[in-house]
């Protein structure tokens, strides 16, 4: 009993466990190619997991392109929606014509406020 004492043993400094047993998960490295630096960043994923097409690259920041057999993976891009703008949103709800009418009518109306002149002259 004496031989499996923890005394003077300090807590954390170091682990009872052995790796006796233990089977690691398989793994893949996937490697990636920024365009902006021209350095590859290699990522280590679990064999199972599916690499995604872009990763950050790890000495400049900017996005890596997946490398399948040396050559950059083609990114397709069709999917991605443009964002829109207050005016694109503006312009589905109203024409050209009704946004000019619109517009007219408050320009009379602050001009009369002012004073410049009436409202329907």
């Amino acid at each position: 009993m004496a031989d499996r004492s923890l005394r003077g043993m300090r807590l954390g400094a170091q682990s009872l466990q052995s790796e006796e047993g233990v089977t690691f998960s398989a793994r893949t490295t996937y490697t990636y190619k920024c365009a902006s630096c021209d350095r590859d960043t290699e990522v280590v994923f679990a064999a199972d997991a599916e690499a995604p097409e872009t990763w950050e690259c790890k000495y400049c920041g900017h996005e890596a392109t997946l490398l399948v057999n040396d050559a950059p993976v083609e990114i397709d891009r069709s999917d991605v929606k443009a964002p829109r703008s207050h005016w694109d949103m503006l312009l589905e709800r109203r024409t050209r014509a009704e946004l000019e009418e619109l517009l007219e009518e408050r320009l009379a109306y602050l001009r009369a406020r002012r004073g410049e002149h009436k409202i329907g002259a």
